[in-house]
């Protein structure tokens, strides 16, 4: 028989290694979370307002909230058709915002392809606040989120969305994005171009349960790989019914016939749509028994992917390493825990310049990019150096522009000439992190050239990003890309707040 030491010993050993091997307290898998949002958009076939109700409930058994975006006239056709149930149904749910009227001629980028900044958001507003007031009448919520009806997207839409009450971005397309993964683009989280993450099953049956579940899988694992992440997952509630989009068989092309010549599209075969809904059920099924996914809504991500920036008193030392970070390249920038874009420096630069940041913190005053591209001033040399007492004036003008406008200014006036915000922040960041010797205020300053490079992250105008059937034929949007560019300066990753 062992003596007591070795019984305590053996006890201890055995205590170790089911601790060690027990599958409760064994290290989880990171975390992937996966949002699966309906573009609810279909107000000519009636059919599909009992895809939508079914969907929702399917959901509802299965324990599983997702994000419906909704469009204006769909939750308008549904009030007049006295469909209390589909409302109810979905109110089970997140309601999101996809447009008032979707595909009615001009859709979003046509309307706002020759607008500039401020003008375009004015006139975004006007036509779409009526959708969301109606969704906030019917289903007594505002949109938590918005995503543009095909590829009509804009810039311009973000403040707007912001002063209507909405949060987030969500939908997908090629325009802006970030590796895959959520981002901060004009002040608001995007789940956009997730492209390798956006996956989804087909509805067509046969072999598509299995494809579906094999894709799943492949970018679940990526994710998994890389630490967590998210995954985009998109249906259209009428897909389920119809054998066309009920937009391409009225608006293709910039066609805009009267509401008394709609046609409705042609329906699927009640056994497809039976299959349909069998595998999808089945596709939720499998993602929500994957160890460690979690399925979420737009409100959810908003919490999940917080902008640390925001609530954050940044130390001379911060504010000492962005200084050096700008004069080499703006762009976004990781640091503990949050990430800063490019515009989120130039307003903590500017502030911390004028309150002296050695003596206390600073705080971020996000604003948006620039509304036009610089252009330098007519007449007289360029600038190449500065007295400390213009560069101060300058530094306080751009401080109360931002304030005023809520925006970065196009161009700097130093006297009767004008500097780019690249420029200016360059320079910024120079003298801020030489003002700690005694002779820096004394001495004349020499301006800096910046390197303004995220706005590598956005598109250039094509045909690819302008394909959607919806659009008049060979349309394009170079103007709408050129400002997409400019707000470029408020991109940033989004970061996990675990």
């Amino acid at each position: 028989m062992p003596s007591p030491a070795k019984l305590i010993l053996i006890l201890f050993a055995l205590t170790i290694s089911t601790i060690t091997s027990h599958p409760i307290i064994a290290q989880s898998p990171a975390p992937v979370y996966v949002t699966l949002w309906f573009d609810t958009e279909d107000y000519v076939l009636p059919q599909s307002d009992d895809a939508v109700k079914r969907l929702a409930e399917i959901l509802t058994r299965l324990g599983v909230k997702a994000t419906f975006k909704v469009v204006g006239e769909k939750a308008r056709t549904l009030e007049q058709r006295g469909r209390k149930d589909v409302i109810t149904a979905l109110k089970k749910h997140e309601i999101g915002y996809h447009s008032n009227t979707h595909s009615q001629q001009p859709t979003i980028a046509v309307y706002l392809q020759h607008a500039g900044w401020e003008d375009g958001a004015a006139e975004f507003y006007r036509r779409e606040v009526q959708g969301v007031r109606d969704i906030e009448r019917i289903f007594g919520v505002t949109p938590t989120c918005y995503g543009q009806p095909g590829a009509a997207w804009a810039s311009q839409t973000y403040p707007a969305l912001k002063r209507m009450g909405i949060g987030m971005y969500l939908d997908e397309s090629n325009h802006v994005g970030i590796d895959d993964q959520p981002f901060y683009f004009g002040q608001m989280l995007n789940v956009f171009k997730m492209r390798s993450t956006l996956t989804r099953m087909e509805l067509k049956g046969g072999a598509s349960l299995t494809e579906g579940k094999s894709k799943f899988q492949a970018a679940f694992d990526k994710l998994r790989a890389q630490g967590g992440g998210t995954i985009s997952i998109v249906y259209h509630p009428c897909e389920w019914v119809h054998a066309e989009f009920w937009d391409g068989v009225n608006f293709k092309r910039g066609a805009n016939p009267p509401r008394n010549e709609w046609k409705t599209p042609e329906t699927r075969p009640v056994a497809e749509t039976e299959k349909a809904f069998s595998d999808f059920e089945e596709y939720v099924k499998f993602i929500k028994a994957q160890p460690g996914a979690r399925f979420v809504t737009a409100s959810e991500l908003m919490k999940l992917y917080a902008d640390g920036a925001t609530s954050h008193n940044f130390t001379s030392d911060e504010i000492a390493a962005i200084a050096r970070s700008v004069q080499n390249e703006i762009t976004f920038q990781k640091m503990n825990g949050f990430t800063l874009s490019a515009a989120d420096s130039f307003s903590l630069l500017t502030e911390a310049f004028l309150s002296n940041e050695e003596k206390r913190p600073v705080r971020l005053n996000p604003i948006y990019g620039p509304a036009r591209q610089f252009a330098p001033a007519a007449g007289g040399k360029p600038l190449t150096t500065v007295k400390p007492v213009e560069f101060q004036e300058a530094v306080l003008q751009v401080s109360q522009f931002c304030r005023a406008h809520g925006r970065m200014p196009d161009e700097i006036w130093i006297g009767a000439r004008s500097i780019s915000p690249q420029d200016y922040l360059a320079t910024l960041g120079s003298v801020i992190e030489g003002r700690k010797s005694a002779n820096a205020q004394m001495n004349d300053i020499q301006l800096r050239q910046g390197k303004f490079t995220a706005d590598s992250y956005v598109a250039e105008d094509s045909t690819r990003l302008w394909s959607w059937v919806i659009f008049p034929e060979g349309f394009h949007a170079p103007k709408i890309m050129e400002l997409a560019r400019l707000q470029a300066w408020t991109l940033k990753p989004a970061l996990l707040q675990q």
